[in-house]
């Protein structure tokens, strides 16, 4: 599903959706992997296998089925193999571009993109029996759930993430480096650890401390866990800076700070910072052996699920 499609809909309005919105997500990517190459790989990974003519057709797929037209049976096998910490960071930049900006560029924000992509892969989650726990953040640890497998368990989960979105945090910090380093004392059994943020951490501004962000994120691999970090954002505005040449306002959402400048003077300089600051990230977690994925807003899901799938499929 296109990022789009959930700003046209505009079916992020209450829990049951947003429900709805993570099934859509999956199915479709499910139905993507079908027809792709990654074709077996992703009977495996659906839990489905190709119906055998003579068997009985009670374990049909129909949905695949109608958009396939191929006949795929479900798989019932009992096992849970993993335990994933799902961990979303709801700061303030988080909530960036502004609810007129999306509806302009119908793209969701990147509260809207990370929250749809955590109920997607919770909704994977429960569909391979695996197990599951969310922890929400910005200047301190504001929400950690215990690690489980049940559908009361996800409902709930549902219903977290989608306060989150209907009460954005206002002047929020990012603490990432604190909030990780809690969390890594919190998780006791070895887990995948799959981090929602824009990395718009004080820390990494902080010249003097680069590396307190990155000494959290290490000890969760000191504790062995395994880590995915989903970096969020929007590359046309964020990355490239694309804006009119013409005096522009811009608003930090974390401090509140207002700077007045014409985009066209600041460019080159602020593209060179960002290349800068993506290869910072990119070198530390290749250093500590950290998958770190660049996802940006203006894309689909796969970007998200297709790399959860591989590191999945690596553990397993």
């Amino acid at each position: 599903m296109n990022p789009r499609d959930l700003v046209q809909a505009n079916q992020l309005t209450n829990v049951k959706n947003l429900e709805l919105l993570a099934k859509q997500v999956v199915e479709g990517f499910i139905i993507g992997l079908h027809k792709s190459p990654f074709h077996g790989f992703s009977i495996e990974f659906a839990e489905h296998r190709l119906y055998n003519s003579g068997e009985s057709i009670k374990n049909i797929d129909w949905k695949v089925f109608a958009r396939s037209e191929k006949l795929f049976v479900k798989k019932y096998e009992e096992e849970t193999n993993l335990r994933s910490e799902i961990i979303l960071d709801i700061s303030s930049s988080m909530y960036y571009p502004s609810d007129k900006e999306c509806k302009q560029r119908q793209i969701p924000s990147k509260i809207q993109f990370s929250v749809i992509a955590a109920a997607a892969l919770i909704n994977l989650l429960k569909k391979q029996r695996d197990a599951f726990a969310i922890s929400l953040f910005a200047d301190e640890l504001k929400r950690h759930t215990e690690c489980r497998s049940t559908t009361a368990h996800q409902q709930l989960l549902y219903t977290y993430l989608h306060e989150a979105l209907a009460k954005p945090t206002i002047q929020k910090q990012t603490a990432a480096s604190d909030v990780l380093h809690l969390i890594a004392e919190k998780i006791h059994k070895r887990s995948l650890v799959i981090i929602f943020s824009d990395m718009m951490d004080q820390a990494i501004y902080n010249k003097q401390s680069p590396d307190l962000l990155f000494d959290a994120l290490k000890h969760l691999k000191h504790n062995k866990h395994e880590i995915i970090l989903f970096h969020i954002h929007d590359a046309k505005s964020e990355i490239d800076f694309e804006f009119d040449n013409r005096p522009h306002k811009f608003i930090d959402l974390e401090s509140g700070t207002i700077v007045k400048l014409n985009p066209g003077e600041v460019k080159q300089v602020y593209q060179q910072r960002m290349q800068d600051y993506k290869k910072l990230i990119k070198d530390k977690c290749h250093q500590y052996n950290i998958s770190v994925v660049e996802a940006d807003i203006n894309q689909g899901f796969d970007q998200i699920l297709l790399p959860y799938l591989i590191k999945r499929s690596k553990l397993i």
